[in-house]
């Protein structure tokens, strides 16, 4: 009875208007608040189930070992001690509760509690939620990220936005010491030596590089930059359907690509529909150029001229055919490149017979192309450039007659892998080639140094411009040092060579002809001797090739830009002038600029003294 007169009168303060609401439609803010704290717990339970769903199979497989090695005892202790240990923390839950509850607001208006009940939650894994980005419905889970204005975003979006933070994240980042040493490496590996600040045409170029998804059109830029870019993007993986159409515009007529990998058939058609004017066609890695696209160029007229293809190994024998037959009157230049099986003798045999004005013809591993192929180029009169690499056996004769035939027009002449070929194709080029300027003849193993000596003494031909010797060696590995006959090109081959060719030698490749000597290196690059063209050198695997070796070639070479010498173990601590890149000599200094140059003498009185 007292406790009811105390309860009675207790002095309570004014009520708000939803309070009131609130206990004339019995709710209960207790009771609301108990409910959303027991969702949260559910909600928290079920978030920590799949993460342990999400587990290593390991960790489960030593859960169930430890599960199947307790005894039921141990089980049962355990279970009863996880209990505990729930109940005091739920206990403890509670009571803290409660303290919060006590405390009410200066104004007397309630606890914190009810206020927050009123406020607006993150919504809890497994309910339906608008994206904040593009507002979209999409269900919530433990893993959904949160959005700039605090709100969570789908999958997409959540995607994008952490795309864009790497991003910027790049941008910013700056590269250290070590990245751009490995610029600076693989610039050299490209023959690209920097004096001093780019070109504001490099980082111009540099720039579009690197923001091609945010460029509409190029523009009128001219071919040489347009190629550029190709090449650019081509190393980076990023030309693409859309990145193509960046190259179009209507009154184009030539069209260089560097690397086709990621274009399809209807991509090749749009470059016709786009240039129906094209007259110089580049393309490379062109695996997706098939039948279809030689029929568009037939049916649209398309005036091609020049056409250069490599990898368009997908295209039919007999789609070669009718398109030598329809449009070979009007090539002038011709050049296949790795077309495996795609093409074989009947159909270069059309290739002659349809395409009787080719200046410039370059077929390279067409593995079915063999003597008979070899022997109707004889018929092509007007060729002015050769280029041949066949995988079919070819005899010595045949390849003497052809150049007996057409070689007094031949400015250029590259015979490869063509193992077979003796002194006499060697003679039969000193005897019938007067205007050649390019020269590379490789992979051969039966020509001699004398054979070598003869074709550059008493040339009636000018001096070249480029020469190619590779692996011109002997392979019989019981002799490493040569065989009695002198296979390979030698010391005294390569002497006549710069005696030749020196004086307007602008690249000389010679790698792998180990049978030069010291001494021939030594009196052909002596510090004296001049070539004043000389601009890149290979001498990779040129065993007697030393450090004194590579000053005298930068001494006397003084347009060297690039010297690759892969192999020379005898190269160490080298200067490298300034503007030239020497590749292979991990060893190697630098671009240093040295005042006065090199001290040549005491090398030379080296060179006297070994």
């Amino acid at each position: 009875m007292s406790g009811r007169r105390t309860s009675s009168n207790r002095i309570r303060g004014p009520q708000s208007a939803l309070t009131d609401f609130l206990a004339s439609n019995n709710i209960s803010a207790a009771q609301i608040s108990a409910d959303y704290d027991r969702r949260r717990r559910e909600a928290q339970q079920q978030a920590e189930q799949d993460a342990a769903a999400n587990g290593t199979i390991a960790e489960q497989e030593e859960e169930e070992e430890d599960d199947r090695q307790e005894t039921a005892l141990q089980k049962k202790k355990r279970k009863r001690a996880e209990e505990k240990a729930l109940a005091k923390i739920k206990e403890g839950k509670g009571s803290k509760k409660q303290k919060k509850g006590k405390k009410e607001d200066p104004d007397g208006e309630g606890s914190d509690a009810d206020f927050g009940m009123y406020t607006k939650s993150k919504p809890l894994p497994g309910q339906r939620e608008d994206c904040e980005i593009c507002e979209k419905k999409f269900t919530v889970t433990p893993y959904s990220k949160t959005g700039p204005e605090g709100g969570l975003l789908c999958t997409k979006c959540s995607k994008e936005q952490e795309s864009q933070k790497k991003k910027e994240a790049a941008v910013k980042k700056q590269a250290g010491p070590r990245a751009k040493r490995r610029q600076n490496q693989s610039n050299i590996l490209d023959g690209i030596v920097h004096d001093g600040a780019a070109s504001l045409q490099d980082l111009c170029i540099k720039t579009v590089a690197d923001n091609v998804h945010d460029i509409e059109e190029f523009g009128d830029l001219p071919p040489k930059l347009l190629k550029r870019l190709s090449q650019i993007f081509s190393k980076r993986r990023v030309l693409t359907a859309r990145t193509l159409d960046l190259f179009f515009r209507a009154d184009m007529d030539t069209i260089e690509i560097t690397d086709c990998g990621k274009l399809e058939v209807e991509d090749y058609i749009k470059i016709f529909s786009f240039a129906p004017k094209i007259q110089t066609l580049d393309l490379r890695n062109a695996g997706q150029f098939k039948d279809e696209v030689l029929t568009y160029i037939m049916e649209r007229n398309v005036p091609i001229t020049h056409l250069k293809l490599y990898a368009a190994n997908l295209i039919s024998n007999d789609k070669w055919i009718q398109f030598f037959s329809t449009c070979g009157h009007r090539l002038e230049s011709l050049q296949l490149s790795w077309l495996d099986y795609a093409m074989d003798d009947e159909a270069f045999m059309h290739l002659v017979r349809g395409c009787p004005n080719l200046k410039r013809l370059k077929m390279k591993k067409c593995w079915r192309l063999g003597d008979v192929a070899l022997g109707a180029i004889q018929e092509l009169k007007q060729l002015e450039h050769l280029s041949l690499q066949f995988k079919g056996s070819t005899s010595t004769q045949t390849l003497v007659d052809l150049v007996t035939a057409i070689g007094v027009n031949l400015r250029t002449l590259s015979l490869e892998d063509f193992h077979s070929a003796d002194n006499a194709v060697l003679e039969a080029i000193h005897t019938h080639c007067s205007q050649l300027q390019k020269f590379r003849f490789t992979e051969n193993d039966y020509c001699t140094d004398a054979g070598y000596t003869s074709l550059f003494t008493n040339w009636s031909n000018p001096p070249l411009a480029f020469v190619d010797f590779t692996s011109n060696r002997s392979v019989d590995y019981d002799n490493p040092d040569g065989t009695e006959d002198g296979v390979g090109l030698g010391t005294d081959g390569f002497g006549a060579l710069m005696a030749h060719s020196g004086c307007r030698l602008e690249t000389m490749m010679i790698p792998s002809c180990r049978h030069i000597d010291r001494e021939g290196l030594a009196n052909a690059f002596d510090g004296k001797k001049e070539y004043p063209f000389l601009k890149t050198a290979d001498i990779s695997f040129v065993k007697k090739t030393d450090t004194p070796v590579v000053a005298g070639i930068f001494k006397s070479c003084p347009k060297l830009a690039k010297l690759t010498a892969f192999g020379c173990f005898s190269v160490s601590d080298v200067m490298v002038p300034k503007g030239v890149a020497l590749i292979g000599v991990p060893n190697a200094q630098d671009s240093i600029v040295q005042e006065g140059g090199y001290d040549f003498d005491s090398i030379a009185a080296g060179l006297g003294a070994m």
